[in-house]
């Protein structure tokens, strides 16, 4: 045996017999998983994968010392309700929150249910924490980002292609950000002397025609901002940017890997692996008000240059050598 996976797996054998007492006493916990993808989607199932391996590492095992139920809502904001309620009808020890609208549908089901969330922006202005340091409440977990973030992504769109002018951002407007995201970047604007305009839509047939009409005068390029709308619709975002050759700013890798020119954003995986921690935490004692909610602490800059040479463009050697990937 390896010794990276002796040690990983003397680590597993030390952790069992804290996470198997509860199963010994007769009391196996269960956890409830709440997503706001579709079954059938890799991202969703990857984030799904990353929190149970969190979790085994830690010793809990689905099936074994540990009740795992999950539920996928996709874009349907009463097929997330609906699921919430069953979640919270099922008496939960915990359950995880991929996404803001999980978390706060989850919350209005029941004030009583204790939840971790992974993936949200804002929690603090979305009235679904207290604070960032003091949560209060039931609910803790990890944030996406700050909303900063947004004048790096018009920064590294400038950066790519200096002669971009014009920003479209892809947002929705009725998320949790969607606002705040958009303020931050139109907020950079004047000193790069970019303009900005919203790309507002809530389906596939409402990006085709924003985008398109978008693409129809020169120096245009694309910032998608974070929303659970645009990761469901990320194909057609990316399909749509390439159709019209527009360079294009991601906020997460699972875009660039499909096709999308470049993101800079926090790893997603490790977000869900992080949240296994806290799981762990609760189930042992601890109180969600207790815990800090806590900022992403790994960033990925990912390049895809097959996309760059289909729509013309160079990447600078510069910004290539501060890349954590490069897709050729």
């Amino acid at each position: 045996m390896k010794r990276r996976a002796f040690i990983a797996a003397l680590g597993g054998a030390a952790a069992w017999p804290l996470a198997a007492r509860a199963q010994q006493a007769g009391q196996v916990p269960r956890v409830g998983v709440l997503m706001d993808f579709a079954a059938d989607d890799a991202e969703g199932q990857a984030r799904l994968a990353a929190f149970l391996k969190g979790l085994e590492a830690l010793g809990w095992i689905p099936d074994r010392n540990m009740r795992v139920e999950h539920r996928w809502a996709a874009t349907d904001v009463d097929r997330v309700r609906r699921y919430a309620a069953e979640l919270v009808a099922l008496a939960p020890d915990l359950v995880l929150a991929g996404g803001a609208t999980a978390l706060r549908s989850l919350q209005q089901a029941s004030g009583n249910v204790r939840i971790v969330f992974a993936g949200v922006t804002d929690p603090v202005g979305g009235g679904l924490v207290e604070s960032l340091a003091r949560p209060g409440g039931n609910s803790t977990g990890f944030i996406n980002f700050e909303y900063g973030i947004g004048t790096k992504w018009l920064e590294l769109l400038k950066q790519i292609a200096p002669g971009v002018t014009r920003a479209g951002v892809v947002r929705d407007p009725a998320g949790v950000g969607g606002g705040a995201q958009f303020g931050a970047i139109q907020g950079a604007a004047p000193s790069l002397g970019m303009e900005v305009t919203p790309v507002d839509a809530r389906d596939a047939g409402g990006i085709e025609r924003t985008v398109t009409s978008f693409a129809r005068s020169p120096n245009g390029g694309l910032i998608v901002t974070s929303s659970r709308f645009a990761v469901i619709h990320r194909n057609a975002i990316i399909m749509l940017a390439a159709r019209h050759r527009l360079p294009a700013v991601y906020p997460y890798r699972h875009y660039v890997t499909h096709g999308g020119l470049v993101c800079y954003g926090p790893d997603q995986m490790e977000q869900y692996r992080r949240a296994a921690g806290y799981v762990d935490r609760i189930l042992k004692g601890e109180k969600p008000a207790d815990l800090p909610v806590q900022a992403p602490t790994r960033y990925e800059l990912v390049f895809n240059l097959k996309t760059a040479k289909a729509i013309g463009l160079e990447i600078p050697t510069t910004l290539l050598a501060r890349a954590d990937e490069v897709i050729e």
